[in-house]
């Protein structure tokens, strides 16, 4: 993509917030996370808020405020137990939208990368928005299938049966972005938010690129990665616990190496055009979020590459 390319005809100012709604602690420090020095490993719900001419845009939601109310009802007893979420109702998107001295009503649209628990939470915490996401992850997530145990785990149909407004699109097609096919034009959005698709942790995940008022794109891969040095780094790293819940969790493992493989290219040739970044990496979380302000997590003068 050439340097007039990333210039959109009509630029829409956004500014970009980013939002943890779900820190969760499951055991095995540093075999989990890469650099937890405790029992418990440190992952966040990474989700960001965009303001727009025409509303709030939020990008996958964590948990919920019913979530955190109703945690039996509504989450898997097997994932409260694995992952051990904190369950914080200040950790979720719509507490964090009045804190940020908006209205839960200003958020008129959610983008989905999938529809596992701890993505989509949060949906019908915002009942007026429209839910963006793609066709074969919507039908996989309310058939439950992609295996026969993680589908019923993994797929909430109560975080989001409330939902009215959905807007679905298909995996393929649209116009290259990077090498990347790409949804462009979602219903109702500015055309600097796209959808890419990245299946393999599901049938239909999918990333969101966000080109930033600077010129440079945000591209939040959702779970296609788990940690950064999976994608940055001279060579690819990735803690044996992460590793395995990524296997456990995979649909397709050919597709999710792929497009892992895609994503490291991209890092390493576009540094400079795209910060990418993933949902459950603290470290990326707090570069991102605290870039402007000094943070003393140890963990930021240890990380590898750019973002």
């Amino acid at each position: 993509m050439t340097a007039d390319e990333l210039v959109l005809v009509e630029r829409i100012g956004m500014k970009v917030h980013h939002l943890n709604c779900g820190t969760c602690c499951p055991i095995g420090g540093h075999l989990f996370d890469g650099y937890s020095t405790g029992v418990s490993a440190h992952l966040v719900c990474h989700c960001l808020l965009i303001e727009t001419d025409n509303g709030l845009v939020l990008v996958d939601t964590g948990y919920g405020a019913q979530d955190i109310a109703r945690p039996r009802d509504r989450l898997s007893r097997f994932f409260i137990a694995l992952n051990r979420p904190q369950l914080r109702p200040e950790e979720t998107a719509v507490a964090q939208v009045r804190r940020l001295g908006f209205d839960p009503s200003d958020v008129r649209h959610i983008v989905v990368t999938h529809l596992d628990f701890d993505h989509a939470g949060g949906i019908e915490d915002f009942p007026n928005a429209r839910v963006h996401v793609t066709a074969r992850e919507k039908e996989v997530a309310d058939e439950r299938k992609g295996g026969a145990f993680v589908s019923r785990k993994r797929y909430r149909p109560q975080q989001w049966n409330d939902a009215a407004n959905w807007s679905l699109y298909p995996l393929g097609g649209g116009e290259p972005w990077f090498g990347f096919d790409a949804v462009r034009d979602l219903q109702g959005l500015p055309p600097e938010i796209l959808l890419v698709p990245l299946a393999g942790h599901t049938w239909g995940h999918a990333g969101v690129a966000v080109l930033e008022d600077s010129g440079r794109w945000l591209f939040y891969a959702g779970d296609a990665y788990f940690q950064n040095g999976e994608i940055r780094g001279d060579h690819r790293t990735c803690p044996p616990g992460l590793r395995a819940y990524q296997r456990l969790m995979e649909v397709d493992a050919a597709a999710r190496i792929a497009n892992q493989r895609r994503l490291r290219a991209l890092a390493g040739q576009q540094s400079d055009a795209i910060r990418i970044f993933c949902a459950h990496d603290l470290t990326e979380f707090e570069r991102l979020s605290l870039q402007e302000r000094p943070t003393s997590h140890p963990a930021l003068a240890t990380l590898p590459g750019n973002l």
